[in-house]
């Protein structure tokens, strides 16, 4: 029997609570069993067993969603086949008439849910610099039900005071839904800090491979649980039995993954921030980020994700044409650095006008740092913005 304190990096590895053994007690096997069975044969008449149709619940995706909501100290978790998904049914929770507030700088696919699907629901929305706590405050409304945090946010890695945001919620009647993708429970445990609702989409750091989409959710408290639970059922929008395993295998990982890719990028941050052609580096690490006091203190971590701006597209381009190890597409959180033009990437469903209010420029670039050696990567990168220079002198020039 695991003692009840076992640190996050023992947990990753061994699973939920509930799991009280090392092996999985039939055979001894050391890993989860894949229940690749739609259905469940009911021993009794008059009493259904635990399992009776995998859309209801499945024995593989239950030791996931036990061991997710082990991790981030809840008390129900819950596994969708995707990020977008577990979002997507925590908002089925408000019912027509009831108003979200949402940080301004925001995901784009959330974004999209919010501005084209949340209002055929009749359900209205208000985006605000959710760092500030006073913004955030007057525009609460009467009908406001939920407030919506993205900390850091994406792509530029603003910081919202957590707890400020819940005790603003609780005053008001609403709950906090807040996205914790970036932070993993690694490194930040929004229940703790008063959130109703964690949400991650696990295809990033708790699967940590590129191979699945996977969402996780995590209530606080059992009938919030209940109620998303039913959700869940009712839209069938479940994690299935293969990527279920496949992200348990993720998480026993996550501990060992992050820690080395977080430290790589502190280190790449340290060479962007002294080079000449990069105008800014957004990394709530660094000690003159706008949200780094609020950040330590509800973080025990920066993390892997950084983003940095050169002056303009055609600056953006010609890096991303010369960078050589980081893989250039969408997504992150991986074990091969990623690089991503939040433009038409991960904000291609946010207007330009849109992006330009929340910082997301023309040169903005995004960089998920991986496993690789940081002293390649930095090398790669420096011969990237070299190539950069060339760029602008042969503009220049021929101006």
């Amino acid at each position: 029997m695991r003692p009840e304190n076992d640190q996050l990096e023992t947990r990753f590895i061994h699973g939920s609570a509930n799991n009280r053994s090392h092996h999985e007690p039939a055979t001894g096997a050391v890993n989860v069993p894949i229940y690749l069975s739609s259905t469940f044969h009911q021993e009794s008449f008059d009493t259904m067993g635990p399992y009776d149709y995998s859309r209801s619940g499945n024995p593989t995706r239950q030791v996931l969603e036990d061991t997710i909501a082990n991790l981030e100290g809840g008390a129900r978790g819950l596994a969708f086949s995707s990020g977008m998904a577990a979002i997507s049914s925590a908002f089925m929770l408000l019912s027509a008439g009831d108003h979200v507030l949402v940080s301004k700088d925001v995901y784009g696919g959330t974004f999209r849910l919010i501005t084209e699907m949340l209002g055929k629901y009749n359900i209205d929305h208000t985006f605000v610099n959710m760092t500030d706590l006073n913004e955030t405050s007057r525009a609460i409304q009467s009908n406001t039900k939920v407030i919506y945090v993205e900390s850091p946010s994406n792509p530029c890695l603003n910081i919202t005071d957590i707890e400020g945001v819940a005790k603003l919620a609780k005053a008001h009647g609403c709950l906090t839904f807040v996205d914790n993708t970036f932070m993993t429970p690694l490194y930040q445990n929004p229940l703790e800090l008063g959130a109703d609702i964690v949400l991650h989409s696990a295809t990033k750091f708790l699967s940590g491979h590129s191979d699945i989409i996977a969402g996780l959710a995590v209530t606080k408290n059992e009938e919030l649980g209940e109620r998303l639970a039913f959700i869940q059922n009712s839209f069938g929008s479940i994690l299935g039995a293969q990527d279920s395993y496949q992200l348990i295998q993720g998480i026993k990982t996550l501990g060992a993954r992050l820690k080395q890719s977080s430290d790589s990028a502190l280190k790449i941050v340290s060479h962007l921030q002294e080079h000449s052609l990069v105008e800014e580096v957004y990394y709530p690490g660094l000690s003159h980020h706008a949200g780094h006091p609020i950040h330590r203190r509800q973080s025990t971590g920066a993390g892997a994700l950084l983003s940095f701006r050169l002056a303009d597209k055609e600056a953006a381009k010609a890096f991303v044409e010369q960078i050589r190890l980081p893989v250039f597409a969408v997504s992150l959180g991986a074990v091969e650095s990623i690089l991503s033009y939040p433009a038409t990437m991960s904000h291609a469903a946010m207007p330009e006008k849109e992006r330009a209010k929340r910082g997301i420029t023309d040169g903005l670039l995004r960089l998920s740092v991986g496993l690789e050696h940081p002293g390649d990567l930095i090398e790669d990168i420096e011969q990237a913005l070299q190539a950069v220079a060339r760029t602008r002198q042969k503009v220049s020039v021929s101006l």
